[in-house]
């Protein structure tokens, strides 16, 4: 079946985003083509820095034929009601309708049977459209016209069946694209125009053209050139798949070569460097024997020189220089002022506008931060207080001011040099961490303390303002902070009231009232149970059951709560745990129907010398111990002891149900039982809301 071939050439597409739209253009050609009848397989999608190239097999040479049939009114419907039904589909007359007998009599048919037309002259409105359609994080607008594109789009390559599409993709009201069965190679090296075929005809040529299509093979090209490199002088290669990856989509020739760092500048700290090479000059760094920072790095270029590249690298080196000579400076310059000097201008620096400035909120943290320590064990107060007052200072310095990236890092080297406890100076350093799921979770007491309060602090504070996020917007990463708050408790097993610490971090938060503060506080506490699901969903901790043991209230230590979910998880997992929430549904179905019919709640004590059948009484007298020994052992976090307790419920339960009619005809009886089944839910719902379990 023929193939079609869709490739977009463009100026250089950003690396962060030729995955997403590869994706997605991949996506939208795929839902045209569905939408216009033409079944086909899974499309492929390819990405360079200049070209986003889709190829779809399977497809038509022509759409399938189409009918469509309405049915209109009786044959004997009054004629304006005939004439209406014939006009909407088309119709001139009567005769033109088909008239079917249903069963409930004849009625008229507007049958519209639709030729399928040729793929090819499908194909140009569908690529149109999907290019239309792609959306990018930034874009330019054509002078005169609507359409926008990352980047100037030069030509659109589109061959179905190996011959050339006709149409064309308006820029603006003056200038179009037409679609062409040709392309470009290298822009350096190959330049000149080439005509292609199919998708393996395209990608054969372009690879002799010196463009490796496919990200993932530049990708282990570059990583098998590197290793061939770095095996000479005996180092490795530092970790880091998010720069790989920017480097593949910034070249469409990769060709490593190998740098030096200038001598003098070794003796700067070691994330100085990498972030001068990594964040302006996309090198990789290379480590020692030992794990230390070598003075070699490497760089890929996109193109083959005749000096084998001693030129690039040698450029590449001065610009190298050039930015580690200002680090310098800045590294000097830091030195001369101790960090508490610079906590002061921290006042220049405005947070947000209803949340104050930094040193504001570095108050805020340090109070906080303070109580906090309390439910850290082996936290020292008096180096929290210290940390909290310099966790933000080195945001003044010239060194953060020109690589942001090193803001708390540079904190760490400045306070150890001022001759601060190394635990200050680990807590400044870490006091961001964790930043996101592969970011490492400090343990040091001094800096969870640190850690916890800055983003307990951030989040109660935007909370307070109704700065919260929607949908998918999250302009101040709450949604993280709070991930990060949840890492912080889990993995150090603090036993921290969240509840509280939010109550000490709305004492000076701006709350107009304490009664506002109640309703936000339950905002946040709904907030952390859909970001716990979040968080623990890849481990296969069931949301519901989450859920379950939130309902029931005042759990906000989430140590204390992920042992009730995992005590509930293994108890539904048995027998006794599965037949007893079945019989739960059942009872609280039973008495949510009859208190709707009654209009009324059956929450009342149960009498028990009203209790008629031995079944009944076996009821009760099994509730009864087991609310008790629940409650007990929920107090005493034997969580298993609180399941193994409404366990014993299960024989009872069952044989109540067996033998006893709830809607006994005695009306007193009958709400004394309600009352009974009433309890087995208030019961039960002790432990976990039972109502909320899934399944």
């Amino acid at each position: 079946m023929p193939e079609l071939l869709v490739e977009l050439l463009s100026e250089e597409i950003p690396a962060r985003m030729q995955g997403r739209a590869a994706a997605d253009f991949a996506r939208l050609l795929s839902e045209r083509l569905a939408a216009a009848g033409l079944a086909h397989e899974e499309p492929r999608a390819m990405v360079t820095p200049r070209r986003l190239a889709v190829a779809v097999s399977g497809l038509p040479t022509k759409q399938p034929d189409t009918t469509e049939e309405r049915r209109g009114p009786r044959v004997d419907a009054p004629e304006q009601a005939v004439q209406g039904f014939l006009k909407a589909n088309g119709l001139r007359s009567a005769k033109q309708a088909e008239v079917r007998d249903t069963g409930k009599g004849a009625f008229y048919f507007a049958v519209k049977k639709t030729k399928g037309q040729a793929t090819a002259k499908v194909l140009p409105d569908a690529i149109g459209a999907a290019v239309q359609g792609l959306g990018w994080p930034k874009s330019m607008r054509w002078v005169g016209g609507q359409f926008r594109w990352v980047r100037p789009l030069h030509g659109i390559l589109a061959i179905f069946g190996g011959r050339k599409l006709s149409g064309a993709l308006a820029l603006n009201d003056r200038t179009a694209l037409n679609f062409t069965d040709s392309t470009v190679g290298h822009r350096f090296m190959a330049p000149k125009p080439f005509k292609v075929r199919s998708f393996a005809d395209y990608q054969a040529k372009l690879l002799k053209a010196k463009v490796v299509l496919d990200p993932e093979t530049r990708k282990a090209d570059i990583l098998k050139q590197a290793k061939r490199r770095i095996a000479r002088v005996k180092l490795t290669l530092k970790d880091d798949p998010a720069l790989l990856d920017e480097v593949t989509g910034l070249v469409e020739w990769p060709v490593v070569l190998m740098g030096q760092i200038d001598p003098q500048f070794m003796d700067l700290p070691a994330e100085v460097l990498t972030t001068s090479m990594r964040a302006h000059q996309k090198y990789l760094s290379l480590l020692d024997a030992k794990g230390r920072l070598s003075n070699r790095f490497l760089l890929v270029a996109n193109m083959e020189t005749p000096d084998k590249g001693k030129a690039i690298v040698a450029g590449n080196q001065r610009v190298l220089r050039a930015r580690l000579a200002d680090a310098r400076f800045f590294w000097d310059q830091d030195r001369r002022q101790t960090l508490a000097s610079r906590a002061p201008r921290l006042k220049e620096i405005v947070f947000h506008e209803k949340l104050g400035d930094l040193d504001e909120k570095v108050d805020r943290i340090q109070a906080l931060a303070t109580e906090i320590a309390d439910y850290v064990p082996g936290a020292d107060k008096d180096r929290v207080r210290s940390a909290a007052r310099l966790a933000k200072a080195d945001l003044v310095t010239g060194m953060v001011g020109e690589f942001p990236e090193l803001q708390g890092i540079m904190g760490q080297y400045y306070a150890l040099q001022d001759g601060e406890h190394k635990d200050v100076a680990l807590a400044i350093a870490e006091h961001y961490s964790p930043l996101g799921p592969g970011d490492a979770c400090p343990s040091a007491p001094t800096s969870v303390a640190i850690a916890l309060a800055d983003k307990i602090d951030t989040l109660v504070g935007f909370f307070a303002v109704d700065e919260k996020p929607t949908g998918s917007k999250d302009p101040f990463a709450l949604r993280r902070a709070t991930l990060g708050i949840i890492r912080l408790i889990i993995e150090n097993r603090l036993r921290l009231p969240l509840l509280k610490a939010f109550d000490l971090a709305s004492l000076s938060a701006p709350v107009a009232q304490r009664s506002d503060w109640r309703r936000v506080a339950g905002e946040l506490l709904d907030f952390f149970a859909d970001r716990l699901k979040v968080a623990l969903r890849d481990k296969g901790v069931r949301h519901d059951l989450i859920t379950a043991v939130f309902a029931v209230g005042g759990e906000d230590d989430l140590v204390r709560l992920l042992a009730r979910v995992a005590a509930l998880e293994t108890f539904l997992k048995t027998d006794d745990g599965a037949n007893l929430l079945v019989a739960y549904r059942r009872a609280a179905n039973i008495v949510r129907i009859e208190e709707k019919r009654d209009g009324r709640a059956y929450d009342a004590e149960v009498e028990a010398t009203a209790l008629d059948q031995e079944e009944e009484r076996e009821l009760y007298r099994a509730l009864s111990g087991a609310a008790a020994a629940a409650r007990t052992a929920v107090g005493a976090e034997d969580f298993k002891g609180a399941m193994t307790a409404l366990a014993a419920l299960r024989a009872p339960v069952d044989r109540f149900f067996d033998k006893v009619t709830v809607n006994a005809g005695d009306r007193d009886l009958r709400a004394n039982r309600l009352h009974l089944l009433a309890r087995t839910r208030v019961t039960l719902d002790r432990v976990a809301d039972f109502s909320k379990i899934e399944g």
